[in-house]
């Protein structure tokens, strides 16, 4: 499963950014492989509709679920389209990899 984290920056040490739409890079981590692969995100300096391209982004790469601090209306209503899974609740006090790994021991 190919999970995304809003991420402050490009590895598995950055911590969770607190935005979704305009959050600097995605990290996307592939849970059967154990790699992950950092994009940046090409709505972080959009004035508007950052949040459901930063949905195209990830839904490209093959994610099926993100996590993240939370989310606006407008990605909300994009992630739903395209069936990708919100977790939200993460902070900016979380790494990626601790995020990751939280939410893997939660779904298990």
């Amino acid at each position: 499963m190919k999970i995304a984290v809003s991420a402050a920056g490009d590895s598995m040490n950055a911590h969770v950014s607190e935005q979704f739409g305009r959050c600097p890079y995605f990290v996307i981590f592939d849970s059967e492989t154990l790699k992950y692969e950092p994009f940046l995100n090409p709505g972080k300096d959009m004035s508007g509709g950052a949040g459901p391209e930063a949905v195209r982004l990830i839904s490209s790469k093959g994610s099926e679920i993100v996590l993240t601090s939370a989310v606006g209306p407008n990605a909300k209503d994009a992630l739903g389209a395209a069936e990708i899974i919100v977790v939200s609740g993460f902070n900016s006090d979380m790494t990626i990899q601790e995020a990751v790994n939280k939410y893997l021991k939660d779904s298990a």
